[in-house]
């Protein structure tokens, strides 16, 4: 009843007021400096989980029992706030802090997460490197890794460990053997490789990455991830059934990474072909909105109030791709834009918990602080109450738009090269391409070989994972 009452109020107030109050924070969703205002606390919010700058502590990683992606993605949210509102306050901690997790291979592998590492994991560390290249965030030194440099490293090392004796395709969701979960392909990690092909596509104009896009498409939708008939974007399979039983389960960011990947496709080819595949992908929202309010929500959780440290942080996901799928594909403004109007205003409804009176809290149905904070749920917050700024900004650089970071095509393949800027070097480019389809080549062979004879003997069992996913399902 509290749900329904709480929903109520917030499509009331949408309706009616543009000002919400929650004890400190007060926002006119139709006033460019108030949103800005409004953000600042909240981001203060997510900075306060922060202690990596502190003498004796981890640079780049959120303390609080948080595992190692959710901090790169909280990156992410930081650079899309600095680059939304124009407030540097904290771009050198954000720097510091992205640099300092690069691994000594320069490509978010490092060896301290040797024992937890998921592609997926990755992929969100290599993303929030993609966003600072294409926000023309402030560019490393010439002695350090450059952004542009560090994406490509995350695609093409999760690029070289595709799969194709089990499932027809696709990447498992950790990266080593003895990773349990290692027999699981799921959306997220093949979506996080998509979306890095499609972004590097138009970025660079190297068709290659696109090639890589579709092809991860084309394998999730003959699999059956991306239900051909309904365009629901589910979970993964086990290669124990050689993915012939899928976990149905929809989670709000598997979803979204498919449809921003699908927005800039669409943004660089303009085919018709792309458009059809984001706007089916569009029309599975109605999953994710509660009733009729148009606020996003949690559907495999939240309901029963058991979202884990990580499924609390989804909706900033599908919250700040949905915005760019705004600015990639401004046809959908009058579909999206107000889903994200409704949510942010349900959100800053929930931020007047904590000591301090504005702390942000998970579910936005109730209208109120729900009493759950963290990480999670500052990013969904901040990253929906900052989309409310789009209207305001460009859409993401590229190399012909004003993007200056320093690419290297060969990062992530162990083939040496210097890292030169694709902007002013297309050949090189396109000659890196060349020596990233012979390695992907050699690898796949290699990978079949060793996977023939190592059998199933060395693969970690998903008995874990199905234990605690059941509770969801």
């Amino acid at each position: 009843m509290g749900h329904v009452f709480g929903a109520f109020t917030v499509l009331v107030c949408a309706l009616f007021g543009v000002v919400i109050t929650a004890n400190g924070i007060t926002v006119d969703v139709n006033d460019e400096v108030s949103i800005k205002s409004a953000a600042r606390i909240v981001a203060d919010g997510l900075m306060n989980y922060y202690h990596g700058n502190e003498s004796g502590r981890i640079p780049g990683v959120f303390d609080g029992g948080y595992y190692w992606w959710e901090s790169g993605a909280a990156w992410g949210s930081m650079l899309d706030y600095w680059f939304f509102t124009g407030d540097d306050t904290y771009v050198e901690v954000a720097k510091e802090g992205m640099l300092f997790q690069v691994g000594t291979d320069w490509d978010y592998m490092p060896k301290n997460q040797t024992l937890s590492l998921g592609n997926d994991d990755q992929g969100f560390w290599g993303i929030t490197a993609m966003m600072a290249a294409e926000r023309n965030f402030t560019n490393p030194s010439s002695d350090e890794p450059q952004w542009l440099a560090l994406a490509q490293a995350v695609f093409n090392s999760i690029a070289l460990v595709w799969d194709s004796q089990y499932c027809s395709g696709g990447v498992r969701w950790q990266k080593f053997v003895f990773n349990n979960g290692y027999d699981y392909k799921n959306s997220i990690s093949n979506g996080v490789l998509f979306q890095l092909g499609a972004r590097l596509q138009r970025y660079t104009k190297n068709e290659t990455y696109g090639y890589w896009a579709e092809k991860v498409w084309d394998w999730e939708s003959t699999i059956g991830l991306i239900d051909n008939t309904t365009s629901y974007v589910y979970d993964g399979g086990s290669i124990e059934t050689n993915c012939q039983v899928l976990n149905k389960i929809q989670w709000t960011y598997n979803m979204a990474v498919y449809m921003a990947g699908a927005a800039y496709m669409y943004n660089y080819t303009e085919s018709d072909t792309w458009k059809t595949r984001l706007d089916n992908l569009i029309n599975t929202l109605d999953v994710f909105l509660y009733g009729n309010t148009n606020v996003l929500y949690e559907p495999a959780c939240e309901p029963s109030a058991s979202c884990n440290v990580d499924q609390q942080s989804f909706k900033a996901y599908i919250s700040r791709w949905m915005g760019a799928t705004i600015q990639l594909a401004p046809y959908t403004y009058n579909t999206l834009f107000p889903m994200l109007t409704t949510s942010a205003l349900a959100a800053i409804r929930t931020c007047n918990g904590g000591l301090d009176g504005v702390t942000c809290g998970y579910t936005w149905l109730t209208g109120t602080y729900d009493g759950k904070y963290g990480l999670g749920e500052q990013m969904a917050a901040l990253e929906v109450l900052q989309s409310q700024l789009i209207p305001y900004t460009v859409a993401p650089y590229t190399n012909d738009t004003g993007g200056t970071s320093i690419g290297n095509p060969n990062a992530g393949t162990g083939v040496l090269g210097s890292q030169t800027s694709s902007a002013t070097s297309q050949t090189k480019d396109k000659a890196g391409a060349w020596i990233i389809t012979c390695v992907l080549s050699a690898i796949a062979i290699l990978t079949s070989i060793w996977m023939a004879m190592d059998g199933k003997g060395e693969a970690k069992k998903l008995q874990e994972w199905i234990r605690v996913e059941s509770n969801y399902a």
